[in-house]
């Protein structure tokens, strides 16, 4: 007797026929997804940097290097040229006020001093001798006078007493006129005499004044040049320790060369470099912080050098409250210069990651923390430690702030921990 036999639905040639449309189906997805989803890329945790943002109070500062200096340095500079003689203190020493350092020798100042002296004893000279001259002038143009004045009474007399006798009848005409015209003539003569003896008085006084002029310049020329000699003894101008010598015996110094310079002990002060990209930020009164055995201390920038030189400009800062036990003339301080008073802000910690994202965007960490995803954000000031986030994250958020340079165009990252 004949069976029906049930036919097999699955036969081996329809299940292989299944599972290949199946495969190149899942494969066509697996290429849609992977080429239109996002890009991921798997990502050690250990070898990348987390942080949270949080919520604190923030100040932009900037640091800066500043050297302990005296509040007052005095400069050395050779006032007159010469080779070192002598040198009388060390470098380092403490001076008091006009006690020589060092002395030089210029020998052609020397001489000129010489010759400026023997230059001013020969005008003294010439001028004594001309004073002498216009007194022994004067002396004889008085006794000219004296004869004139003693001609001219006698002439007088004469005459009187011809008129006399003319008007008598007793003398002849001729006689009276004669002694008219000598009296005449005397009188003229007192006149003239008169006159070159007022000239002659003006004409030595000027002379005299005129040398003596010339005397009193001489003598001015003769005390600076004595001061010139003199500035070869190098002193100090003030109370303090000198610093920076620059003298060996034998050397030559020209005019103006420095040749060291003297610290006034009452006080110090800070001078520190800054960035010339902060120039406009920088004024007086900014406040600046730094530490020293343990303790925080203040300083006041109170003048501001605005010359760029290598790209830096210059402050000097002010201890505002007394200043530290135990500081030095040029130590350095490591200072937190303050450009922004202290307020609350959203704050995300600084790391490699700025270079490649220029503040625009980060890798935020999802709640599980196996993810990373790609966000936009804005950031704001900032300081050594912290950017100021304007927009994009909130408190709490986990943020890889490590370098992004391998991740390339990467919209996701896969956080895994090695085993």
């Amino acid at each position: 007797m004949d069976r029906i036999i049930k036919k097999n639905r699955w036969s081996r040639k329809r299940l292989l026929t299944i599972g290949t449309i199946t495969m190149i189906v899942l494969l066509i997805a697996g290429s849609f997804y992977f080429t239109s989803g996002k890009s991921r890329l798997n990502v050690d945790t250990e070898r990348i940097t987390i942080s949270e943002v949080k919520k604190a109070a923030f100040q932009e500062f900037i640091p800066v290097n500043g050297i302990v200096m005296p509040l007052t340095t005095i400069y050395l500079d050779a006032a007159e040229g010469g080779r070192v003689d002598e040198v009388f203190v060390e470098d380092g020493a403490f001076l008091k006020k006009g006690q020589a350092i060092m002395k030089l020798a210029n020998t052609d100042l020397e001489l000129s001093l010489s010759n400026q002296e023997t230059a001013v004893f020969e005008v003294l000279t010439q001028m004594q001798n001309t004073r002498n001259n216009a007194e022994q002038n004067t002396i004889r143009q008085l006794n000219q006078m004296a004869e004139v004045d003693n001609a001219l009474v006698e002439a007088e007399r004469i005459y009187k007493l011809n008129k006399y006798l003319y008007d008598e009848k007793a003398l002849a005409r001729q006689d009276l006129l004669s002694a008219e015209n000598n009296y005449k003539y005397q009188v003229r003569r007192k006149k003239l005499t008169e006159e070159t003896l007022k000239n002659d008085s003006a004409s030595g006084r000027q002379q005299v004044g005129q040398m003596r002029e010339s005397y009193s310049r001489m003598q001015n020329a003769l005390h600076l040049m004595r001061r010139k000699v003199n500035d070869l003894v190098v002193r100090a101008p003030v109370d303090g320790q000198i610093t920076s010598l620059d003298a060996e015996i034998g050397q030559s110094k020209n005019r103006g060369e420095r040749l060291g310079q003297i610290d006034v002990m009452s006080g110090f002060k800070v001078r520190a470099d800054i960035d010339e990209h902060y120039i406009s930020r920088i004024y007086t009164g900014l406040m600046g912080e730094f530490s020293l055995a343990g303790k925080n201390y203040k300083l006041k920038i109170r003048k501001v050098y605005t010359q760029v030189n290598n790209g830096r400009f210059q402050v000097d800062m002010e201890f505002v409250d007394g200043i530290p036990d135990g500081i030095r003339r040029g130590q350095t301080l490591q200072i937190r210069l303050a450009l922004s008073d202290e307020t609350q802000a959203v704050l995300l910690a600084k790391g490699g990651f700025y270079q490649q994202t220029g503040g625009n965007w980060v890798f935020k960490v999802n709640e599980s923390g196996s993810m990373a995803y790609k966000v936009d954000v804005q950031l704001g000031r900032q300081n050594p430690e912290y950017y100021e986030v304007l927009q994009g994250l909130q408190p709490g958020d986990k943020i890889v702030t490590s370098s992004y340079e391998n991740y390339g165009n990467m919209q996701e990252l896969v956080l895994r921990r090695e085993k």
